[in-house]
């Protein structure tokens, strides 16, 4: 039976009221509930680079068109890193780059840039031949946006003495960036043998051509200055010391492996200190894996790359200095 308008609530009603009312005080609305915007970003995110299946892409194992698949499918990785000698006569086949673009696509997979090699010195003496190398890398700009890519890597190879070359590398990428920039696209240059491997060289190099579209790819592993020599200190630019005077450019950084002790690891790069001249330098972009040892199949290096990042990542988010980032 309904009782009347205005009639005092019976036992159950009141009891019900009263136990939601208690309810509420006791289990407040949270005041600091996670809103998606609040969400703590890592301090850093993980690519992994063509190169690091370079044996098993030229032995056939592997189709240059199904990069992306196994970087997400075997890897659990959703960004990557082309190597144009992968697909070096594709850079303008519009099919191919459409096949490229669509598997990744079909993946989640995210491009990122491509590596580019064998198309000639930026920083060549003779000018006619320093153009041609310029204008060699404009189709892979053009490939890169196609895929979606935000750079490509080049290599700043010149001759002569530390002057002579800053000045032809840097006219060389001078020339390549107001190109990609046409593009939307960076030129960065990776620490990559020679006097690119002297940290204190390339960062005057970025300074010379003074562009926001021109940048580094630190490498932590590539700074031999000379490889014929490479069994000597003597041979070698202090990796520490050459990423921190490359990372105020940098738009991408690459964890370059080669060997692991018991603990996971890498024996040649105390990647903690690594990664906190990175972080430090207030980049929060991607880290590509770059397996380049022998003494695990590829695969396996990847993924021994992949967790000692992890693990590291882990630790440092535990740092006050970044805990808050």
């Amino acid at each position: 039976m309904s009782q009347p308008p205005h009639s005092p609530p019976s036992r159950r009603a009141f009891l019900q009221r009263s136990a939601a009312a208690l309810a509420a005080v006791a289990s407040p609305a949270p005041l600091f509930a996670k809103s998606p915007a609040m969400t703590t970003s890592p301090l850093f995110k993980i690519s992994l680079a063509q190169w690091s299946l370079h044996r098993t892409l030229r032995k056939g194992d592997l189709d240059a068109l199904d990069f992306a698949k196994a970087a997400k499918e075997d890897f659990g990785i959703e960004a990557i890193e082309y190597v144009n000698s992968f697909f070096k006569d594709k850079a303008e086949d519009e099919a191919y780059l459409k096949q490229l673009k669509q598997r990744a696509a079909d993946h989640g997979v995210k491009s990122l840039l491509i590596m580019i090699d064998g198309e000639g010195a930026i920083g060549d003496p003779d000018d006619a031949d320093r153009k041609k190398a310029v204008e060699n890398h404009f189709r892979w700009v053009r490939a890169a946006r196609f895929l979606g890519c935000h750079s490509i890597r080049v290599n700043a190879q010149s001759e002569g003495d530390w002057e002579t070359q800053m000045k032809l590398a840097a006219d060389g990428l001078a020339r390549l960036t107001q190109y990609a920039a046409q593009h939307e696209l960076n030129v960065l240059v990776e620490n990559h043998g020679g006097l690119s491997s002297n940290g204190r060289w390339l960062a005057a190099v970025m300074k010379t051509v003074n562009h926001p579209r021109c940048g580094t790819l630190p490498d932590f592993g590539n700074f031999c200055l000379d490889w014929s020599k490479r069994d000597q200190p003597e041979a070698w630019y202090d990796r520490y010391q050459g990423v921190k005077q490359l990372m105020p450019f940098a738009k991408a950084v690459s964890a370059k492996s080669h060997d692991f002790d018991e603990h996971g690891d890498e024996i040649h790069t105390d990647f903690r200190k690594m990664i906190r001249i990175v972080l430090d330098a207030g980049y929060r972009g991607y880290l590509g894996i770059e397996y380049e040892g022998g003494g695990l199949p590829e695969p396996d290096g990847i993924r021994a790359t992949k967790s000692l990042l992890l693990k590291v990542r882990k630790e440092l988010a535990r740092d006050d200095a970044y805990a808050a980032q």
